[in-house]
């Protein structure tokens, strides 16, 4: 496999993905990728892919149940 970036060699090993997103910071430190010898650029197959994306539904929708947004409340 040829890196797309740079011409370079690709090996399948890990590499860290983080994003920020709806308020909060979410980090991997080794999410199996394909990552280059020469740049480092990191190319993530669809099924780890797929697996990045369901954990940030989850974390989207408990973050919305952390905030409150969308439920009632009552003061007395």
């Amino acid at each position: 496999m040829v890196c797309l970036y740079c011409k370079g060699k690709m090996v399948h090993k890990t590499a860290p993905f983080s994003m920020d997103r709806k308020g909060y910071h979410i980090s991997w430190d080794a999410v199996p990728a394909w990552v280059c010898t020469q740049c480092g650029e990191a190319y993530f197959e669809s099924a780890e892919v797929a697996r990045i994306q369901k954990a940030l539904d989850m974390l989207d929708r408990e973050s919305v149940a952390l905030s409150g947004v969308g439920e009632s409340s009552s003061s007395n």
